[in-house]
């Protein structure tokens, strides 16, 4: 079974890093992250340097096995849509871009090894990959020793800004917190948190349990499941008893727990009309691999459907069904991943060289008429978005109930939770970098 992956003593470590005392956020001065002042001990600027031959090597690491599979495998199709696409149009600097793609397993301890192979072995440009902040909590380490650089396509929980790290996911206030509100104003005040049991779900639900009361909504259970399990039985359980007479589930469930999730969920009466979920990892992937029966009514929050009725996605789908197939379908990481690429190759082009920290400094301001709609990157290494909100219809495909009228800018250290609360990060000024206090 995938479960044997899974350290539970190591998603302790990491949520305990994410939620913590200010004494964790602060971390150790030796962090270039948490003292923005200190350089890299690389000496000079690193270079991945393909110069020598025709392509440029870009690494590709995913769960292709595994209880993320169901998710992640999508996202490299997307990525890899995008590097066929730049090829067929004359490349990166008047190369082909060879892509080298690895498997993470659904692994944390293999993502990284994965990314030290792809830069040490490989030399590739730059990588694009994970899904889990666990994952993504792994390699951090490697990139930012090594100084390289990492493309992460997912929503996360926030609390981070590395400068080795682009995030085309959404901040916390691009998604879960805009939900919230939402939610608080149609659907209820009593909220029954469900999550995996590592940093993301659990730095999440302590940015929702903030956001409740400060809105004067309500936490009326929360409960985790290790990543993969699927006994979720008791659960159910709990929610029928902190909400006899219905009320909202936040889902922070990754991977294949939601499968069995939502067919109890259903199967012990709780539909959305009474229990309306809201869930921030599932998309119209992950609904066609559970089954529409089973989720039709309930509600997702991302900045990307496939029903975002814009040219650019409307190109977008149609290029990624002429590649994969008709019966595919896309969702928000696989397009986050697919303008991810995008955004280094037009960097790149911008600096007139894979040298790393020549296109970090290119980077910043770069926009893109995205299918999700235009998109522009921060000096925190986020994206300005559209913040939306889809209901699950007949088809599999979601109805937009919800959308901002603009792109909303990312917040990487929340505001809700008091640690961090007044802290931005700006790797444009070497003064503030990662974290620094606002005045």
């Amino acid at each position: 079974m995938a479960r044997r992956f899974f350290h539970r003593r190591q998603f302790l470590v990491y949520a305990s890093a994410s939620l913590g005392t200010s004494f964790l956020l602060k971390g150790c001065v030796n962090n270039p992250e948490s003292n923005p002042t200190q350089t890299p001990a690389t000496g000079s600027s690193p270079v991945a340097e393909p110069a020598a031959g025709n392509s440029i090597k870009v690494g590709i690491l995913h769960s292709q096995s595994g209880t993320m599979a169901i998710s992640e495998k999508s996202v490299v199709d997307a990525e890899q849509l995008a590097i066929k696409e730049i090829n067929t149009a004359g490349g990166v600097l008047g190369k082909k871009i060879e892509a080298i793609v690895e498997d993470g397993a659904s692994n944390w301890d293999i993502f990284k090894e994965k990314a030290k192979k792809l830069i040490e072995q490989d030399k590739v440009a730059v990588v694009f990959g994970c899904w889990t902040s666990a994952s993504r909590k792994n390699v951090k380490p490697v990139f930012e020793s090594s100084d390289h650089m990492l493309w992460y396509p997912v929503q996360y929980e926030g609390q981070e800004c590395s400068k080795n790290i682009f995030y085309t996911g959404a901040t916390p206030n691009q998604q879960i917190e805009p939900s919230v509100d939402w939610l608080l104003k149609n659907k209820g005040k009593e909220f029954f948190l469900v999550g995996s049991d590592y940093v993301f779900p659990r730095t999440a639900n302590t940015i929702i349990k903030a956001q409740l009361e400060a809105l004067g909504g309500k936490t009326v259970g929360e409960d985790y499941l290790p990543l993969g399990n699927t006994e979720v039985t008791a659960i159910i359980t709990k929610i029928k008893q902190a909400l006899p007479n219905g009320g909202v589930i936040y889902n922070t469930l990754n991977g294949d727990s939601n499968v069995a999730f939502f067919k109890q969920l259903k199967g012990a009466g709780l539909t959305p009309d009474k229990y309306p979920s809201m869930s921030v990892s599932i998309a119209e992937e992950e609904v066609k691999a559970i089954g529409v029966d089973y989720l039709k009514g309930h509600y997702a929050a991302w900045n990307y459907f496939q029903t975002v009725d814009t040219p650019a996605n409307k190109k977008f789908v149609a290029a990624f069904k002429k590649e994969y197939g008709e019966n595919r379908v896309t969702n928000d990481p696989m397009e986050a991943a697919y303008v991810a690429v995008y955004l280094w190759k037009q960097s790149v082009e911008k600096a007139q060289t894979t040298d790393l920290n020549k296109v970090r400094a290119a980077a910043y301001g770069q926009t893109l008429d995205a299918p999700e709609g235009k998109v522009t990157m921060n000096a925190n290494h986020h994206l300005s978005k559209i913040v939306r909100i889809g209901q699950v219809r007949d088809d599999g495909l979601f109805d937009i109930v919800y959308a901002t009228p603009a792109p909303v800018e990312p917040i990487p250290w929340n505001q809700f939770v008091k640690e961090t609360k007044g802290f931005a990060c700006d790797w444009s000024d070497p003064a503030k970098g990662g974290k620094y206090e606002k005045v």
